[in-house]
């Protein structure tokens, strides 16, 4: 558990928070997380003797670590955005952005 929840998955969010909007998509974030699932389940067979490719332990921590770098990510592109464009958007909550009440609508 302490491999996996804590290890794991503060890498899985660190790893989320460092690729920014326009440096890479979701698709690297899950790539990034996938590598981080094999280094954790590598280190569960080297420090514990746990079977390498367990199915349903692969599986559960896949979910895990992928959910994490994917929430962190867009924790980071929420903040993102609120942080540059100040005068057109505000935060929605830890992982939205909305734009500002006092911006007016586009009218065609």
């Amino acid at each position: 558990m302490f491999l996996t929840f804590i290890l794991g998955c503060g890498c899985a969010w660190l790893a989320g928070r460092s690729h920014r909007p326009g440096h890479g998509d979701r698709r690297v974030v899950a790539v990034a997380a996938m590598i981080l699932m094999g280094l954790a389940r590598f280190l569960h067979f080297a420090l514990f003797d746990e079977p390498l490719l367990e199915p349903l332990t692969y599986l559960f921590e896949t979910a895990c670590l992928t959910a994490t770098a994917l929430v962190s990510w867009r924790c980071a592109r929420a903040r993102q955005m609120v942080r540059q464009y100040y005068w057109l958007y505000e935060l929605a909550g830890p992982l939205a952005w909305r734009l500002r009440q006092d911006v007016p609508a586009k009218t065609p």
